[in-house]
This record gives C-alpha cells, sequence and structure tokens, in this order.
C-alpha cells in the first residue's frame, strides 16, 4: 500500500504534511470485547511523496488505510488523530467527508466486493463525477474512456456498459484503479492494487512500485518497526524483521533447495504482547531485555526502528538474513 511517510527523517524541503496521523490506535469489537488492531501508528506524507506499507497478512497495512479514508467497520474505537491538509477527518461528515474522499481516494485489494453487481461499470466510474462534480454525463462519460485506456483497457464505451460479471478479475481492478484516478485525488492510498492482475503486470508494477516510493515503511502486529528509504531498506535493513523478511523473499536468478521462512506464526495487533518486542518470540537476536521491555521507535541512519538493539546490530541483520 502506498500512503503515508514518516514523522521522522524528512526532508522539511518538501513544505507542512498533507497528510499526518498521529498515535493512530484502533480497537474493534470481537465476541463482546474490543481488540487492538493498531497500535500508536504515527505517518506523515508531504506533496509529491510516496510511501510503501509492507508486512504479513494481519500486521495492519489495509486497517491503516481504511482508517485514513474513514472506512472502518461499525464500533471501531478510534484513537490519535488524523489530519488532511489541516483539516481534522475524525471530525468531517456529510458533505465534507464526501469532499474529503474526492481528494483522498482508495483502491481496495478485493474488487468485486466493492463493486455493485447489478450496475453497469459505467454508473459506478461516473457517479462520484456526476453526483459531487455536477459534470454532465456526456463529459464524465468522456473522461472515464480516457482513464481507461490510461490503465490498459481498450474500446472503453463498450467497457462502461458493461456489468461487472462480464470482466475479468485483472480487468475489473483495473476499473477499480481508474475509477480512483477519475477524481483527480490529491492522495491515492494501494491497498494491495495488484492482487487481481496477471502475474506479470504484478511484477512489472511491483517493480514501479519500488522505484516510485521515497520510503518504505514496515508493519508488524499493528505497528510500524522500520521505515527507511525505499533504496537502502533491503541493503541495510535497521530491524530483525525487516531482514527476516528479504531473506524469505525468493531471487528468481538463483535455485535454491527449499525457500527460507520466518519461524512462528505473525501476531494480529491484539495478540500481541504489551510489556515486551512483539517479534521476540521469533527473533533470531532475542535477548532477556526484548522482552521485557516494549522497545520505542528510534532515529537511525536517516530511519527509524523498534529495537532496542538496532544501534549494535546495524550492519548485521544484512550478512545474517534473519
Amino acid at each position: 500500500m502506498s500512503a503515508a511517510a514518516p514523522t521522522a527523517g524528512l526532508d522539511e524541503a518538501h513544505g507542512p504534511p498533507l497528510l499526518k496521523v498521529t498515535g493512530l490506535t484502533v480497537k474493534l469489537p470481537v465476541d463482546g470485547t474490543r481488540r487492538a488492531v493498531l497500535r500508536d501508528v504515527s505517518l506523515e506524507l508531504r506533496p509529491g511523496e510516496a510511501l510503501g506499507l509492507v508486512g504479513e497478512s494481519g500486521s495492519g497495512k489495509s486497517m491503516t488505510a481504511r482508517a485514513i479514508d474513514r472506512l472502518l467497520p461499525p464500533g471501531a474505537q478510534v484513537d490519535g488523530m488524523i489530519t488532511f491538509d489541516g483539516q481534522n477527518v475524525g471530525a468531517l461528515s456529510g458533505a465534507q467527508l464526501r469532499a474529503y474522499r474526492l481528494q483522498v481516494a482508495m483502491v481496495f485489494q478485493d474488487p468485486r466486493a466493492h463493486v455493485n453487481p447489478v450496475r453497469r461499470i459505467g454508473d459506478f466510474m461516473t457517479e462520484a463525477l456526476r453526483t459531487n462534480r455536477d459534470l454532465p454525463a456526456d463529459e464524465a462519460r468522456h473522461r472515464a474512456i480516457t482513464v481507461l485506456g490510461q490503465v490498459g483497457i481498450e474500446d472503453g464505451d463498450r467497457r462502461l456498459r458493461q456489468y461487472p460479471h462480464e470482466l475479468s478479475g485483472g480487468m475489473l481492478q483495473r476499473v477499480m484503479i481508474a475509477a480512483a484516478l477519475l477524481t483527480g485525488p490529491r492522495l491515492l492510498l494501494a491497498d494491495e492494487p495488484t492482487t487481481a492482475l496477471d502475474v506479470i503486470t504484478q511484477s512489472e508494477m511491483s517493480g514501479r512500485a519500488a522505484a516510485i516510493c521515497d520510503r518504505t515503511a514496515v508493519m508488524y502486529a499493528g505497528q510500524i518497526v522500520e521505515v527507511r528509504s525505499s533504496a537502502r531498506l533491503h541493503d541495510d535493513p535497521l530491524h530483525p524483521y525487516t531482514a527476516a523478511l528479504a531473506a524469505a523473499r525468493p531471487d528468481i536468478a538463483m535455485t535454491v533447495g527449499r525457500l527460507r521462512a520466518i519461524p512462528g506464526r505473525p501476531l494480529s495487533a491484539f495478540e500481541a504482547p504489551t510489556g515486551e518486542c512483539a517479534f521476540a518470540p521469533r527473533c533470531a537476536h532475542v535477548q532477556d531485555a526484548c522482552r521485557s521491555t516494549p522497545p520505542p521507535l528510534i532515529g537511525l541512519a536517516g530511519g527509524l526502528s523498534r529495537c532496542i538493539r538496532a544501534h549494535e546490530l546495524r550492519g548485521r541483520l544484512e550478512a545474517a538474513g534473519a
């Protein structure tokens, strides 16, 4: 997901933040009790910046994006502050909230779960332009056809007359991306937008994302554990979890007998212990102090790391691969 940039290690020349997330904690009702899915997430994004958010399933990536776009499920308890261009996002409602979502668009991971199956593609794509921008139907349709062409969908006029079930999963995902771009948003949140695309296109887009993102933030158990410039993240990781993720990634240029994996299983935020490092049970570098101290985010080498041994381990993680 591309969403936001960290509160530290930023180039002030970019100007004031467009998006600022401060101490975001989200709890959802589960079996009568509230359980944390995000814990003290703080991010900033300045105009023209891009941030990649990575981590295993359940780490909090999608929930962070949904919290920013005010799309959390009913009953969610939200603590902390989200501001966009100086506005308190949590205080928006009605027309103000609709206007905010035109500026902060989101590409969802599962396209079929976010389109109305009984409405044509053209209705889905142009609704925001017609209802919120008072754009004539013909002009809205022309814009939609143009944007469809930009995401690789030919014969846009025919596609707009079709229903979602008439399009493949990959084609429908392209429609979702086009719909998000159609209103000219100032911020685009992309929740694993390549999931439904073919593997070749996925590879192309992933490569472009790595080149486009100024920084990458790594999430584990609902927290940010590392923020690093994307160019240096894999060569000089600052957190053992980041190094372990990089080591587990397959390399198509190499032949190996068995893929490396991180031992244990990933923890959700509500499962993570509060008095110690959440990654401690799976970490190859764990010490007693890691099990008795909740690590803060510390600044190191122009990035951030939630590891009390970060200074000591720097330079050893890449070689160790875990």
